[in-house]
């Protein structure tokens, strides 16, 4: 049979194995003995493994020693076999009579292969509040292993993810690249009249297409692009139509460039026409609370530093933002881009380091209108590096 050929590794296998090496001495420190883990952004960061497969049960379980096991569809393991860093006897993959049925689970096959392996006894960690991890696949996997304990692990490995290493920054910076072509396409071709969804075409091809000067395409993102406009804009996760742009409206667009699935999110408004002032003293507010929380964003303070930098100048202004100003990014799967751990908000006292990355979201939603101007940074002993260098003022155009 002619040699498999793999996907050419995003990662050397030693950054892998320092991946596994930290995961472990998290879980020893929880005192757990086995590990199991359903968030494809996890997967991915632990094995490499890269597919559109996150729609069925599957998950990487990381054992008291050697590589971890990919579990998943048996048509999927085809995939693992050419995207993980492990040999193929660490991949497991169930047959199909398994999927999304209602006389059988995928966990009743894992448990099955857990105690073929000795990993059925002891403390065993899995992620409980999460969007991949079903109440069934719970209650199967707990009735699959009645001689181990089953404890809450949710966001064990997201939190070893928060420091990136200088390949991830550099594929960050790949998808920086993309997103500030992606905004420089959207204020090159956004007029009254031109319809939103024709509008979202010129978005994903500048998102996707392969740049000659850069020497790479992007990849697909964890959110689709948000845009909405006028009185919508107020509702910040909204997409689009193939209605026609209006004269006298805001949009903002939110948008990710994305390279080998790491991601550099930002939003930018535009107004067709005159911005009311109510909007122009907003902009204002919001751009020197950006100039406040950038300069706290340095190594040694913490969340709540940036969020009280921002928020106080917002306060000053008048201006009422109920919500988190941000959160941190990488690598990700749908249907979100954030990494589910620390937030720039108030109360947040974890520490900021060097290598940290954060999509600082300063977004106004008021009553009739909306605002978003962001940035996506890096944590430095200084001040963070700015991953884009798009303008941030709002682009107002006739």
């Amino acid at each position: 049979m002619p040699e498999l050929q793999r996907t050419a590794e995003r990662f050397s296998t030693g950054e892998y194995e320092e991946r596994l090496r930290k995961t472990r001495d998290s879980m020893a420190a929880r005192g757990l003995d086995l590990l199991i883990v359903s968030d494809p952004s996890n997967m991915a960061w632990l094995t490499g493994y890269d597919g559109w497969s996150f729609y069925v049960h599957q998950c990487v379980i990381v054992g008291p020693s050697g590589p971890p096991v990919w579990f998943g569809r048996g048509q999927d393991a085809q995939g693992a076999l050419r995207t993980v860093w492990m040999p193929e006897t660490s991949i497991i993959g169930y047959p199909d009579h398994y999927v999304q049925s209602t006389e059988r689970h995928p966990m009743e096959y894992l448990s099955a292969q857990l105690m073929d392996l000795g990993w059925h006894r002891g403390t065993i960690g899995v992620e409980m509040d999460n969007y991949w991890y079903s109440a069934r696949a719970h209650e199967r996997l707990t009735h699959g292993l009645p001689d181990a304990r089953i404890a809450d692990a949710t966001a064990l490995v997201n939190w070893q993810r928060a420091v990136k290493t200088p390949k991830e920054l550099s594929y960050m910076r790949k998808a920086a690249r993309i997103v500030e072509r992606m905004h420089r396409r959207i204020a090159d071709k956004v007029e009254v009249g031109m319809r939103k969804c024709d509008l979202v075409s010129e978005i994903y091809d500048a998102g996707l297409r392969y740049d000659e000067w850069s020497g790479h395409g992007g990849d697909y993102p964890a959110i689709v692009p948000l845009l909405p406009s006028g009185p919508d804009a107020a509702a910040p996760h909204l997409t689009w139509d193939d209605l026609p742009m209006k004269e006298n409206e805001g949009t903002f667009f939110e948008i990710a460039g994305t390279y080998q699935r790491y991601h550099c999110p930002l939003s930018r408004t535009i107004f067709l026409g005159k911005p009311p002032q109510e909007m122009l003293e907003a902009e204002k507010a919001v751009l020197e609370g950006m100039d406040e929380g950038l300069e706290a964003a340095r190594a040694g303070n913490t969340c709540e530093d940036v969020a009280n930098a921002f928020f106080k100048v917002l306060d000053r202004h008048g201006i009422v933002k109920d919500n988190r100003t941000g959160y941190p990014i990488g690598l990700s799967y749908p249907p979100d881009w954030g990494e589910r751990t620390m937030s720039l908000r108030r109360g947040d006292r974890t520490e900021l380091k060097p290598g940290m990355t954060f999509h600082f979201m300063t977004g106004l939603w008021m009553e009739n209108w909306g605002y978003e101007t962001t940035e996506s940074i890096v944590i430095t002993e200084r001040e963070p590096e700015l991953f884009c260098q798009i303008p941030r003022r709002m682009l107002v155009k006739a």
